[in-house]
């Protein structure tokens, strides 16, 4: 009967969701349950006050005593005192993986594959970060335990063996979801440091623009919501990616290739249109250094007051440091209006950033109060609700 209906939100086969009448009458069939469990997390999330009350804890067992009045509940209740900041950061990710992986196991199709995307930026940072520790001689099982629980996969462990580009994509990810995104970084060339930091935003390109391409596939809420968070993502990746190769120029040469082919800085800071020489490339490109960036970008007003710190004399960390935090609060405000909108799943990928961003809060707050640095603490502080 469903599937006969002039107004089912899917096609016999499961294919992509159209928003009209008919997304209120079905929506709830199969996402339904899942969607009032999210909003049921979310509203677990640490308020203001929950930070306010953080702020005046004077140790990390202090901060486990609030906590456990929180959703958190008794997380910590197994592990020894003194409670160290990377104790606290494991055990508040392996809850929000817990809760992702129900939500996950129980979806299904199209929102089955949208909440595998979830899980494939993971896999990127995992890869990347057992190739650099390789490459410094750190131990394997060490950095295999570091990895983030939602992108490990069988293979990791060969990542080591791999010497090159090729090796790594015929011996351990031509297997995984993430071997279609790896035909652009295939190469010769030995994974040094430099190597792998283009293999990794090239990874990120590709990643990028194909869930912005699904997404709108989907159609509806999800590609409306979906959308403004990918293209903020690619815009803050592209101009990362200017700002830390100031001082590369074999990144500077190929910073083109890099940028993603989505976003508000594509295609008129990000797009191919200058000839510079005998090649053609982007403006953000032919940046070198911090105030051309901001020349360039001056034409993006909802980036400004990211840029203001940028070159600041306060030192270039300090100037990083603030322009990140001020890009956070653009994608937590994104995040949070995710949720003001039903019958899409932008709010499943808002409510894992929004977690990602309360565990940094909480590491925070813990590392400047073992440090005994609390008047530190709203620096980077990002609150959410």
């Amino acid at each position: 009967l469903r599937q006969g209906c002039p107004f089912s939100t899917k096609e016999p086969c499961g294919g992509d969701r159209a928003f009209g009448p008919g997304t209120m009458l079905f929506a709830n069939i199969d996402d339904g349950y899942l969607e009032g469990l999210l909003r049921g997390y979310r509203g677990g999330i640490l308020t203001d006050q929950d930070y306010v009350n953080l702020r005046q804890c004077e140790t990390i067992d202090d901060m486990k005593m609030h906590l456990s009045s929180t959703e958190y509940g008794n997380f910590l209740q197994n592990e020894p005192s003194p409670i160290t900041s990377t104790t606290l950061q494991d055990k508040c990710t392996e809850k929000l993986v817990e809760e992702f992986n129900f939500l996950k196991n129980q979806a299904v199709e199209p929102m089955a594959t949208f909440m595998e995307y979830i899980t494939y930026k993971y896999m990127i940072d995992n890869i990347m970060l057992v190739l650099t520790g390789t490459l410094n001689q750190r131990d394997t099982n060490e950095l295999l335990e570091k990895c983030h629980p939602l992108g490990k996969f069988d293979s990791m462990a060969t990542l080591c063996i791999a010497t090159n580009a090729s090796e790594l994509y015929r011996m351990v990810l031509v297997d995984t979801p993430l071997g279609k995104y790896f035909s652009d970084c295939l190469s010769s060339q030995d994974l040094d440091e430099i190597n792998i930091e283009i293999i990794r935003n090239t990874l990120y390109k590709a990643y990028y623009e194909d869930f912005y391409d699904f997404c709108q596939k989907v159609g509806g809420g999800t590609a409306e919501v979906m959308a403004g968070i990918l293209e903020l993502e690619a815009d803050r990746k592209a101009i990362n990616i200017t700002i830390n190769s100031l001082t590369e120029p074999s990144i500077i040469k190929v910073r083109d290739q890099l940028y993603p082919k989505v976003g508000k800085l594509y295609p008129s800071a990000t797009g191919i249109s200058e000839k510079k020489g005998s090649n053609y490339c982007s403006k953000l490109a032919q940046c070198v250094e911090p105030e051309t960036i901001k020349t360039t970008l001056d034409a993006f007003p909802e980036y400004k007051k990211a840029l203001e710190s940028l070159g600041a004399e306060a030192g270039f960390g300090e100037s990083e440091g603030s322009l990140e935090k001020d890009f956070d609060e653009l994608e937590v405000n994104l995040n949070m209006l995710a949720f003001e909108q039903q019958f899409h799943y932008g709010m499943y990928y808002a409510f894992v950033k929004l977690k990602e961003q309360e565990i940094r809060n909480i590491v925070w707050i813990a590392d400047c109060i073992s440090q005994g640095e609390k008047g530190e603490i709203d620096r980077y502080l990002v609150t959410i609700f």
